[in-house]
């Protein structure tokens, strides 16, 4: 009967220390998969940092712009005379390119603009025209995708000169009523890196009615744009 009762004591003891070697562990286990299982729901998701609200555009921390003057290049391809504004007659595709200049001081007091020339050639012996101007421009949307990215607007006003017919113009040929107009443009955009950006645009060229002929041309399309 004693050792019966020896070995029942035995046995429970060993029991007791398997429990205690095995429970803890079973619950470190749980508590460290209740903690991954905190954390990843506790994550930083897409676009939690992501803000709203006008502010300038984004610049390139490691900007060295050449002589000091020179912001960003854009190129393109715009669809000539969409039709938007006017009546649609010339055709062919236009090559797009245009130079911004950083703001000089003095344009701060009309919320320091981009000074920008460029131009547009048409590859179907159209209307071809150079132009030049300020560029207005401010950021959207900020870390959208990845820090440091942005959605962007700009907005243009200058004048150009253009190759074009002022009057007695040939059929499919439109008649712009003076070789000096002025020129809108209005952009969308998305900057990719702080060099790389890519750009839907609309521009307009037209003499706003000074002249006896404004048939006007308005042209869309994309741009990449790289900053220095």
């Amino acid at each position: 009967m004693l050792v019966l009762t020896l070995r029942k004591l035995t046995v429970a003891a060993a029991v007791a220390v398997v429990l205690a070697l095995v429970v803890p562990g079973i619950a470190s286990a749980q508590t460290a998969q209740t903690a991954q299982t905190t954390q990843t729901v506790q994550a930083p998701q897409m676009f939690s940092n992501t803000t709203f609200g006008f502010a300038p555009l984004p610049t390139n921390p490691n900007a060295n712009p050449p002589l000091g003057i020179i912001d960003e290049v854009k190129a393109g391809g715009l669809w000539h005379d969409v039709g938007f504004l006017g009546d649609h007659k010339e055709r062919g595709a236009d090559i797009n390119l245009e130079m911004l200049f950083t703001s000089p001081d003095f344009l701060a007091i009309l919320g320091s603009p981009r000074p920008h020339i460029g131009g547009d050639y048409n590859t179907a012996g159209q209307t071809s025209d150079v132009f030049a101007g300020l560029t207005w421009g401010i950021s959207v949307i900020q870390n959208l995708f990845r820090p440091g990215d942005a959605v962007f607007l700009t907005g243009s006003l200058g004048g150009a000169y253009q190759d074009g017919y002022i009057d007695s113009a040939p059929l499919g040929r439109k008649e712009l009523g003076s070789p000096i107009l002025f020129r809108e443009s209005a952009e969308l955009g998305y900057q990719v890196t702080p060099v790389i950006s890519v750009s839907a645009i609309l521009e307009h060229i037209s003499n706003a009615d000074l002249g006896q002929h404004n048939a006007g041309i308005t042209s869309a399309g994309a741009r990449v744009g790289f900053k220095f």
